[in-house]
């Protein structure tokens, strides 16, 4: 069996490079509230002594014993869960956007976000604003695209009775296009 490393993380799990020699060791993730040692068949060392802070973690290599206190490093960019998919791909027709409409007459799939935003620029005031007060946009996004910081911020527009339809629409869009385009 191949050496073991035991990295303990604090806070919520993050992205992290850890560089090791190919092949030579085995790797759990876990963190500081865990004690997953069980996997690796080892009791995880004694206290370590210091308190480890978010970009830290605890390194324990087997073979010396001794746990490390090393900083994780930061990803060069900002993670976009499968942006391509959501933004330009043909998602299912369970996952897809439909326009409806208050009387249901309507039957306007989108299915995926580049169409949502060329079909609501077009659809009536009255459909568009039927699904921003029903708050279907959000849960949308939350449910089907899985992008609940995005759902969160148009949650808040469609709260905003104040706006126009016009200026609702064009705040959705921003925010779409802000996390689902890339820069020119």
């Amino acid at each position: 069996m191949g050496r073991s490393v035991i990295l303990v993380l604090s806070g919520l799990l993050q992205r992290f490079s850890l560089r090791v020699r190919a092949n030579t060791c085995k790797v759990l993730v876990t963190t500081s509230g865990c004690s997953n040692t069980r996997a690796v068949g080892e009791t995880a060392p004694a206290k370590f002594g210091q308190s480890i802070e978010r970009g830290q973690g605890l390194f324990w290599s087997r073979r010396s014993g001794k746990p490390i206190l090393v900083s994780t490093i930061q990803p060069r960019q900002d993670r976009q869960r499968h942006s391509r998919k959501y933004a330009e791909g043909e998602l299912g027709e369970d996952k897809s956007f439909y326009f409806r409409g208050p009387d249901g007459a309507l039957n306007l799939r989108a299915q995926n976000l580049a169409l949502f935003l060329q079909i609501a620029e077009g659809i009536d005031d009255r459909t568009w604003l039927h699904h921003l007060r029903a708050g279907d946009y959000s849960q949308w996004l939350r449910d089907k695209i899985k992008d609940a910081e995005l759902a969160e911020e148009v949650a808040r527009i469609e709260g905003d009775e104040a706006l126009t339809p016009l200026e609702s629409r064009r705040r959705i869009k921003e925010a779409i296009e802000s996390r689902y385009t890339s820069p020119a």
